[in-house]
């Protein structure tokens, strides 16, 4: 058994020197809290992450070097990484990951993504990804500089979106409007965000780490699936009276080792930085783990938590929490707080405003599946469904302009790909809806059975073994043919990852799929392994039932057909899908597809199945080193 480094006994690594002036109190006016003073903050929607114009300098004199021989790939990609710079499958192009803290983007950054998507992006699209961040795919490196540059002119960072540091801080995009919420928690994401982002302790750990800030007990941010995960709750205590703080939980994951996240802490305070403090202590223990370093796929810190358990981890937390680096930060966090009046920016109620005449049935069906009243009286969210999860210029400036008119000026993404407009006037709903349905993107059925979610698959990771994207168009068309109106049914969630690694959350849908292959003779068949009964509603993280069989990919569509219908012919009375799968267990499923499963013959009438979707070569597994463990 590998040892398990302590605070006490763990000498491999020296203590990092604070650089950025890291936990230490800051103090003065700057702009952007960037370029004049990047230790100052502005709480600007949008403007999380203090931008450093030397890290644009950096980054052009490493490239303009590598690009004229003067180092090797591996030397270069750890410096790309941190900048959030991500290596494609295509030869010399690349992908840039820009974080969205807790999914917060202003009209502005929507102008800036369209005309660097005009003027890079070859595929005329930028990506929403699961992690609420937004990827442009497919720039050349000799003109990553100016597309940073572009980014961080309106506020945005790729720093740290890739590479084994804090990944983009993720949260609940209807916190601080929603019903049920103690507290909102933008502020304290923010925090968290500002605190770790070129924290020392954070820049070349064993993994990635992956933090969610939820809103209430619900938990849409999925904390249970996080290595690091925080739940707001209010404690009563004598001589205080309401003491905001969070639930910690660590330790969660999808990929090759799905785990639930356990509770670290039931309650840590917020306001005094506690929950920083904890939170570094986890991390410093993780980031002294020299034996995860030896097999990076196996390197998270679930791996730790699910060795030792939580009850010997906790123990050395709270041993770490002792130790004299405490004593070294200021966790005083009222100058990192991301403190904004968003209601003091929402528009005021109308003079005039449209209404339905003869779409009223459609418009009802939109306001049904897409809006939400907030806890605020007189507003609305609107849950804007993004088909998978891609935009074009058009739509990202469409919706700029929407945002400016509607929601005043600022919107959220989410884990579904999807974007939340907040602050909607309830008497201008019918007027946004009106404009999205111009942008093609009016469509009912946000977060329903046919917003398909997936990964880009082989459309540019390294690591995709199939065409997930294509894929996910084909079975989202078949689910419109269906007709589903069956409001049960219409619950159901269909995730697709291109590889086993669960990009998508297939993991946690209700119907799953991830990329594999099937040989036969001397080809390969592009094929997918199915999960049911998977789950990430309702504050509970249940991980789907792995069925045996493996579908060829041109008959997923077929399956999910068969395996709906089963659904809807043979539950009891308000039966949901995963209780249906649970009583009748998964044999009937996979007898359903038994003959869908075949082997198929290389020959020219099944050549079809030899081609995967959205493509016109023959299919062959082509998987190439994977960046996201260097």
């Amino acid at each position: 058994m590998e040892p398990v480094s302590t605070p006490s006994t763990d000498t491999a690594k020296a203590e990092p020197e604070l650089d950025q002036d890291v936990g230490k109190k800051q103090t003065g006016k700057g702009k952007r809290g960037s370029l004049e003073n990047p230790e100052v903050y502005e709480n600007v929607p949008g403007h999380v992450i203090p931008i450093l114009e030397r890290e644009f300098d950096d980054f052009d004199t490493e490239a303009a070097g590598f690009l004229r021989g003067e180092q090797t790939e591996e030397q270069f990609i750890g410096f790309r990484l941190k900048q959030g710079v991500y290596g494609q499958r295509q030869p010399d192009v690349q992908m840039v990951r820009v974080k969205l803290p807790f999914g917060g983007v202003t009209p502005e950054q929507m102008e800036m993504f369209a005309e660097v998507v005009e003027r890079y992006a070859p595929l005329n699209k930028g990506h929403i990804t699961t992690r609420q961040n937004i990827q442009i795919h497919h720039v050349p490196l000799a003109d990553m500089t100016e597309v940073i540059r572009l980014i961080s002119d309106t506020g945005l960072s790729s720093r740290e979106g890739c590479g084994n540091t804090v990944r983009n801080v993720t949260g609940d995009p209807w916190a601080g409007v929603c019903e049920g919420e103690p507290f909102d928690i933008t502020p304290y994401a923010g925090a968290y965000v500002r605190y770790f982002v070129r924290h020392p302790t954070t820049q070349l750990m064993p993994r990635k780490v992956k933090t969610a800030f939820t809103a209430t007990e619900e938990d849409r941010a999925i904390t249970g699936i996080h290595d690091v995960g925080f739940i707001p709750k209010v404690r009563e205590i004598e001589g205080r009276g309401e003491v905001r703080g969070v639930e910690i939980r660590v330790g969660g994951g999808t990929s090759i080792m799905p785990r639930v996240a356990p509770t670290l802490s039931e309650f840590v305070e917020l306001d005094n930085g506690d929950y920083l403090k904890w939170t570094e202590a986890a991390l410093r223990i993780f980031d002294r783990q020299q034996w995860l370093r030896v097999n990076r796929a196996r390197a998270r810190i679930k791996v730790l938590v699910d060795k030792i358990g939580m009850d010997a981890f906790r123990e050395m937390v709270e041993q770490e929490l002792e130790g004299d680096w405490v004593a070294e930060r200021d966790f005083s966090i009222d100058h990192m707080l991301f403190v904004d009046d968003e209601e003091a920016g929402a528009p005021a109620i109308p003079d005039g405003y449209g209404s339905p005449n003869g779409d009223a049935s459609e418009f009802e069906r939109f306001k049904q599946a897409n809006v939400a009243p907030q806890r605020q009286q007189g507003f609305s969210t609107i849950e804007v469904k993004v088909t998978r999860g891609d935009l074009s210029p058009e739509q990202f400036r469409g919706l700029a302009s929407i945002m400016r008119d509607f929601s005043g000026g600022y919107a959220r993404s989410t884990v579904q790909q999807n974007m939340v407009l907040r602050w909607v006037r309830s008497e201008s709903l019918y007027d946004a809806w009106q404009r999205l349905v111009e942008l093609g993107l009016g469509d009912a059925g946000a977060d329903e059975i046919t917003d398909v979610v997936s990964c880009p698959g082989t459309d540019s990771c390294k690591l995709g073994i199939t065409s997930s994207m294509g894929l996910n168009r084909v079975v989202q068309e078949r689910i419109e043919e269906m007709q589903i109106s069956d409001p049960l049914t219409k619950r159901v969630h269909i995730k697709m990852s291109g590889c086993p690694n669960g990009c998508s959350q297939h993991h946690i849908a209700n119907i799953g799929f991830y990329g594999a292959s099937i040989k036969v003779g001397d080809h390969t068949i592009p094929a997918y392994i199915a999960h049911l009964g998977g789950n990430y509603e309702g504050g509970e993280v249940v991980y789907g039932h792995r069925l045996k069989a493996r579908l060829p990919a041109k008959r997923v569509p077929d399956a999910v057909e068969r395996w709906l219908r089963h659904y809807e012919d043979n539950r009891n009375e308000g039966e949901e899908f995963n209780a249906f799968v649970e009583r009748v267990g998964t044999e009937p499923f996979e007898e359903l597809i038994s003959e869908l499963r075949l082997p198929v013959e290389f020959n020219a009438e099944n050549l079809m199945h030899f081609i995967d979707w959205s493509r016109t070569e023959t299919y062959k597994v082509e998987r190439g080193e994977g960046e996201c463990a260097v």
